[in-house]
């Protein structure tokens, strides 16, 4: 078996409970972080550009069990014990995209969101910015599509049918826009 069809993730894999001031208060199977209104747990987002300003989207997998073909930033996931948040941000960026980039951290935020009666996700998601010039190679357990688009065609895009994106990514592209964008293409260009 290739690195591409190894697994990255499993249900009982252990993810980091946190209080709202993002202090750990304990590890529990990931699969029980999402049950109901879900627990509140450690996680983070990364954004990916291109040489020519792009955003890196991927439509989660199908086979995902919460927002399962729904269209999300570069890549999402949850630090291991013992991982920094940016350091898990780049593993898993390698595992799910075979890219390499290093990250700058943004802001983090808290929110909740349910996926109608199937769970919700339950998050103080750390979100950063990279960029990569690297071919991407998605991981077919994780990824069902990927692609680049222009960040004003993505405003496009979720203001004409929003319920095609992750509700963390519309919250996330929302204030990136808003506070950090310029200067995330300002440094592409230099």
């Amino acid at each position: 078996m290739n690195a591409l069809h190894q697994p990255v993730s499993s249900p009982t894999e252990s993810i980091i409970l946190v209080d709202d001031e993002d202090r750990e208060i304990g590890i529990h199977p990931k699969a029980e972080c999402h049950v109901g209104q879900g627990l509140l747990h450690r996680a983070f987002s990364v954004f990916l550009f291109n040489a020519n300003g792009e955003l890196l989207l991927q439509k989660r997998s199908a086979q995902k069990p919460l927002w399962p073909l729904y269209w999300s930033n570069s890549c999402c996931s949850h630090p291991r014990e013992s991982e920094s948040v940016e350091e898990a941000g780049r593993r898993r960026i390698h595992e799910e995209l075979n890219l390499q980039s290093d990250l700058r951290f943004l802001y983090k935020f808290k929110y909740q969101a349910s996926f109608g009666d199937l769970g919700s996700e339950h998050e103080l998601c750390h979100v950063f910015a990279g960029f990569t010039t690297d071919e991407v190679i998605a991981h077919p357990d994780e990824i069902a599509e990927w692609r680049y688009i222009a960040p004003n065609d993505l405003t496009r895009e979720i203001a004409a049918d929003g319920d095609r994106f992750t509700p963390w990514l519309k919250m996330e592209w929302q204030r990136i826009r808003a506070d950090f964008l310029g200067e995330i293409l300002a440094g592409i260009t230099r």
